[in-house]
Formats: structure tokens, C-alpha cells, sequence
């Protein structure tokens, strides 16, 4: 059993662990659904550089969560709000609202995670 912090994606039976720094190198997508076998929603992690701003979009079907991982954004909606989120904030979004995530004063890192379809309620049982 290895202390050392786990730094590349490892699979093993029924699980996969990992960094977003293996995901990827500088600004953009870290794709993780893939790497790391998720099946059940879509999710990824995107690296923004100050200032920057992505295209603002909206979804046909899939509602998102945003998570900040790292730094500060400003998430704009289609009705003209906005609101800025620092690191640990969340974002719930529905398909269909217009959103753009700009990253505020220095380097953003945010987590996307989009499903549809609903919640499979409290199904956990002992190990």
C-alpha cells in the first residue's frame, strides 16, 4: 500500500483512481468520463486562463452541475444575471439556460458533471 499521491489513472476491479494533471496540459478540456470509465454521466474539468471567456451555450437535454476547483469565475446566464463563485462554489444549470463561465483574476479550474434523466436515490448498502 503506496502513501504516495496517485499522479496517473489507475483501473482496478469495479474502480479507477487519478490526477487531472495526467488528464492534460494547459489550457482546455480534461476530459475524465472516458480515462476514467464513468458511464453514468458526462463530466469533465476545464483549465481557464484569466480573463478568458468561452462561448456561451446551452444544452438540448443534459442539466449541469458546476464545481470550482481552483480560482475565481463569474457564470453568466441567458436573463442577464451573474454571479461570481470561488473555489468550492456551485453552480446547478438546467439543458436549456444560456451560460458562460469567464474566469476572473487569475488562472480557473472547474469541474463540469451533466446527466439527464434524474436521481437514483439513496441505494448504498454495507460494504
Amino acid at each position: 500500500m503506496s502513501e504516495e499521491p496517485v499522479r496517473d489513472v489507475i483501473e482496478g476491479e469495479g474502480y479507477a483512481v487519478g490526477h487531472l494533471d495526467s488528464l492534460g496540459d494547459g489550457y482546455g478540456f480534461r476530459k475524465i468520463r472516458r480515462p476514467l470509465g464513468v458511464t453514468a454521466f458526462g463530466v469533465n474539468a476545464i483549465v481557464q486562463p484569466p480573463g478568458y471567456a468561452p462561448p456561451r451555450h446551452s444544452h438540448e437535454e443534459q442539466e449541469e452541475l458546476y464545481f470550482v476547483h481552483r480560482g475565481r469565475v463569474r457564470i453568466e446566464f441567458g436573463d442577464g444575471s451573474s454571479h461570481v463563485l470561488d473555489e468550492g462554489g456551485l453552480a446547478r444549470v438546467d439543458a436549456s439556460t444560456v451560460r458562460c463561465v469567464h474566469s476572473l483574476d487569475a488562472d480557473a479550474v472547474y469541474v463540469i458533471v451533466g446527466g439527464k434523466d434524474g436521481y437514483v436515490g439513496r441505494d448504498g448498502r454495507p460494504g
